[in-house]
């Protein structure tokens, strides 16, 4: 029986977090016939589709701790110098001696530091290919964080180019950064877009009803919220099965309810390379122009308005409900704020799902909202992907190569600024659910530009053959 090849997936994060490099890690598995082993760190549990494939080994390391917030700032470079030479010497470790040897590593690039330089040593010595998935710049990133006329950037730059270079083969994420790669790194990139896997599709009506009930409690009943959900969904129990905020059960039909909020969901790293504030400006202002559409006085009370609409009363504009997905370090700073904005027809969730679950959630949604900028104006948002893969049209911000992406008018809308945002909300959803041509037109979209393209066949055809040379050319 012939010997089957293998590939390393490298990951200097959190694998649950990394979806791009578990269908990587799928498809070296599924179409190349590979062994795959991941080197990653845990926290969030990855898609159950990557657990149980019996070809596909997960090698967990020890996360680095966060110390950073309660340290001296005169230790902070200290700590940015000590950590990625602890990174890499576990990192090294385990790609030369904890997983067998590969034909191929294939690295997730940033970050950069210590991780191309490790990867780069642990293929000298196990003789293994090197290949590199250029998501976007490493020192961008840094820059941010640390103010990009920092020594640090210029180092951590260095790095990620020199080592990048000494690459066997390179993958990147839009045609903008293959330019940037191939003009100023002097590295030849071949673009592999993302598109959604098979599990991001539409959800049926059924499937809504069941994910709308096991979130009841988080919906309907959020430990010391009173807001226009809150307060309109008193009849329904935490574990109620018949009814939920959006659908109700009839007998053995399932409806969506005419006063229903709309569902706008957002994804986001609670970073600053994401900023939130834009969000909870167009929301504000959002409630306010409804009021003023409305010819409402600002001092009316909004429990009258919350019980007319406990007792079925449409408007011309709805109530909208974001649920905010994602895990980051700017989490609590915005939910502290979100519960002092005190609006009528606006409220926030902040949650996070499983993998299987996301999915389901943005089938179910109205509305996608991206608040990602790009820390090098050259990557281009998965979430998004994601959402038009489950047939969700989208707002986002604009920057330079979003439109790869995001066609306006077919797909989605893009906004510069909090007010835009607002404009856009209030021209979408005027006769929401069903005056709503618009929407309509743009979820169509989303849905045709889902199914155009899907990650198993851009795979096939852009990555495939890159790695079956890269690995070729090793070999002989």
């Amino acid at each position: 029986m012939e010997k089957r090849g293998r590939a390393c997936v490298v990951v200097l994060g959190d694998l649950g977090r990394s979806p791009r490099m578990q269908y990587h890690a799928l498809s070296l598995a599924r179409q190349a016939s590979l062994e795959v082993d991941i080197v990653a760190y845990g926290g969030s549990e990855p898609h159950s589709a990557v657990i149980e494939n019996e070809s596909i080994h997960i090698h967990t390391m020890i996360q680095w701790q966060k110390y950073s917030h309660s340290l001296p700032k005169i230790l902070y470079p200290l700590m940015l110098l000590l950590k990625p030479i602890i990174q890499f010497v576990v990192l090294l470790w385990f790609l030369c001696f904890k997983v067998p040897p590969p034909d191929a590593f294939i690295v997730q690039n940033p970050p950069s530091v210590p991780t191309l330089v490790a990867v780069k040593w642990a293929s000298s010595l196990r003789k293994s290919a090197f290949i590199v998935d250029w998501h976007n710049f490493g020192y961008t990133l840094l820059g941010l964080s640390v103010g990009r006329s920092s020594p640090f950037v210029s180092i951590y730059h260095w790095f990620e180019k020199h080592y990048g270079q000494t690459a066997n083969g390179s993958l990147c994420v839009t045609r903008a950064m293959q330019h940037e790669l191939a003009q100023n790194w002097g590295i030849r990139a071949t673009v592999l877009y993302d598109q959604p896997p098979e599990f991001f599709c539409p959800t049926s009506l059924q499937e809504k009803h069941k994910l709308f009930c096991r979130l009841n409690r988080y919906l309907c009943h959020p430990f010391g919220v009173r807001d226009c959900v809150t307060a309109t969904t008193t009849g329904i129990g935490a574990d109620d099965q018949n009814e939920t905020l959006f659908t109700t059960l009839v007998d053995t039909d399932i409806l969506l309810k005419p006063n229903r909020p709309a569902l706008v969901v957002s994804s986001t790293s609670w970073t600053p390379d994401e900023d939130f504030g834009i969000l909870l400006e167009a929301a504000v202002m959002y409630d306010r122009r409804v009021a003023a559409l409305l010819d409402e006085n600002d001092s009316a009370d909004e429990g009258v308005l919350w019980k007319e609409i406990s007792g079925g009363k449409q408007y011309l504009y709805p109530r909208l409900l974001f649920i905010i997905t994602g895990k980051g370090p700017e989490k609590e700073k915005y939910e502290e704020k979100i519960k002092r904005l005190n609006l009528k027809r606006v409220a926030f969730r902040t949650m996070w799902l499983s993998a299987e679950e996301y999915p389901l959630l943005l089938g179910s949604a109205d509305l996608g909202v991206c608040l990602h900028t790009s820390s090098s104006g050259l990557d281009l948002p998965m979430k998004v992907v994601d959402m038009f893969g489950c047939g969700l049209p989208v707002c986002a911000v604009s920057y330079s190569c979003i439109d790869e992406l995001v066609k306006v008018e077919k797909n989605g809308l893009l906004f510069s600024s909090s007010s835009e945002l607002a404009d856009e909300l209030l021209m979408l959803f005027r006769g929401f659910p069903n005056e709503c041509d618009a929407l309509k037109s743009l979820k169509n979209g989303a849905l045709e530009t889902g199914s155009s393209a899907r990650w198993a066949t851009e795979w096939e055809e852009h990555a495939k053959p890159l790695i079956s040379e890269v690995i070729s050319r090793k070999l002989n």
